[in-house]
């Protein structure tokens, strides 16, 4: 079979467009497909964490990032006290982030990499792998127009998502038993839209004041509105008992007066979805495909973060493939998963093993009382939380995350 083209990346969305800017970057013949068409939405925070914003910039987006809502870092708020944690330096992410609606950042990503070279067909679904002898050699495709046909590709890039369709086609599978998580969101127009802070509630609480499971969050978007969450992971007992439109309902509620919205008359429907955690998501490699973002399972599950990974796995998968097309050589996919596991391996061990903990409701509680008295306390959080450790120097929270990766390690499976 001969390849129309270097690489095929399945999925226009963070990684998928990530990956294809730097790979045309580097001169290569990549197609992007997208089932859906720019704009669209997707179930997120909105929210750019330093880890993120440098992505971006690195990507030549820098001047476009900055027309959205700039914020200083993370309003913690608990047993009726808050903390402003300011985003901690770092000497190789800014001191800040952004909140950009994903139907907006999205698009600009994804044309941003067509505008390096690379080409992006939208309304394009990928149905299933074309296999040759073993081998991913491109996609069985359905264009808009409802015709089938065939993209074919050296390589082949998995970025579909969360759900991930065609990586489960290759044989990509969830560790069950590590933590996802499940996340609800929706908007609310407030005279607040504009404030410095994103706001993260460690005690959600229904209209009477009783304890409800999971996180809130509070990130506005500088445009009217407000994007209004809430979290939960699978290490909670109870989990696949809870309502989330009632927790979000209630939430809502919580913070009403403070955030000066109407609880019930949210702008739009609120969307929800579930989010593999901790690199769950495996194998990440074939001989001839990667798999990068959600659809390996890339986020966060100290925080949920997942967007910022996304664009970094992205760029280590181009890396690889740029490597293995320069010198022929597709044994150099091997090296992804081994890159992976130095960049994240040890982190995302130490907060699936976190997840665990604060799955129990009383322990969580007690943590967070505890956090919320101590400022100290709770900027080592942050710093660890964000993976914002700092390579440089060994500060209090560095001294932290080193004592909590050697007890993981004792811990093989978490």
């Amino acid at each position: 079979m001969t390849p129309q083209h270097d690489v095929l990346v399945v999925g226009a969305g963070p990684a998928g467009s990530a990956a294809a800017y730097w790979l045309a970057q580097h001169g290569h013949d990549v197609v992007m497909i997208e089932k859906k068409a720019f704009p669209r939405e997707k179930t997120c925070g909105d929210g750019l964490t330093p880890r993120a914003v440098k992505q971006i910039h690195d990507m030549g987006l820098g001047d476009s990032l900055a027309k959205y809502h700039r914020y200083e870092g993370l309003r913690a708020t608990a047993h009726g006290r808050e903390l402003e944690l300011q985003w901690p330096t770092h000497p190789i992410y800014p001191q800040h982030g952004y909140v950009v609606r994903r139907s907006e950042l999205d698009t600009m990503v994804a044309y941003n990499a067509v505008k390096a070279g690379a080409t992006l067909l939208e309304g394009h679904e990928a149905n299933a792998p074309i296999l040759e002898r073993g081998f991913v050699r491109g996609a069985h495709v359905t264009a808009k127009d409802g015709s089938n046909k065939e993209i074919t590709a050296r390589y082949v890039v998995v970025a579909d998502g969360a759900n991930s369709r065609f990586g489960r086609a290759l044989g990509t599978f969830r560790t069950k038993e590590w933590p996802y998580g499940t996340a609800i969101r929706t908007y609310w127009e407030t005279p607040r839209h504009a404030d410095p802070w994103i706001e993260s509630a460690l005690d959600v609480k229904d209209r009477n004041g009783n304890p409800l499971p999971g996180y809130g969050w509070i990130f506005p978007v500088g445009d009217g509105t407000v994007n209004i969450g809430v979290g939960l992971l699978s290490t909670f007992r109870d989990f696949k008992t809870v309502n989330t439109t009632h927790l979000l309902n209630e939430y809502a509620h919580m913070i009403a007066d403070r955030w000066e919205i109407d609880p019930n008359s949210p702008t739009c429907k609120a969307t929800s979805g579930r989010i593999p955690m901790g690199g769950s998501v495996g194998p990440k490699s074939g001989p001839t495909y990667l798999v990068v973002g959600d659809a390996a399972g890339s986020v966060n599950p100290f925080n949920g973060e997942g967007i910022d990974y996304a664009y970094e796995t992205a760029r280590i998968a181009a890396e690889v493939l740029h490597q293995a097309i320069s010198a022929n050589d597709p044994a150099a996919l091997q090296r992804y998963q081994s890159m992976l596991d130095d960049e994240y391996g040890q982190y995302f061990k130490v907060a699936r093993l976190f997840a665990r903990i604060i799955g129990r409701p009383a322990i969580m509680r007690e943590l967070s009382r505890v956090g919320m008295h101590s400022r100290t306390l709770m900027e080592w959080v942050l710093r660890i939380m964000a993976n914002l450790l700092r390579p440089d120097e060994i500060g209090p929270a560095e001294a932290a995350y080193k004592a909590a990766a050697a007890i993981v390690r004792l811990a093989p499976n978490a």
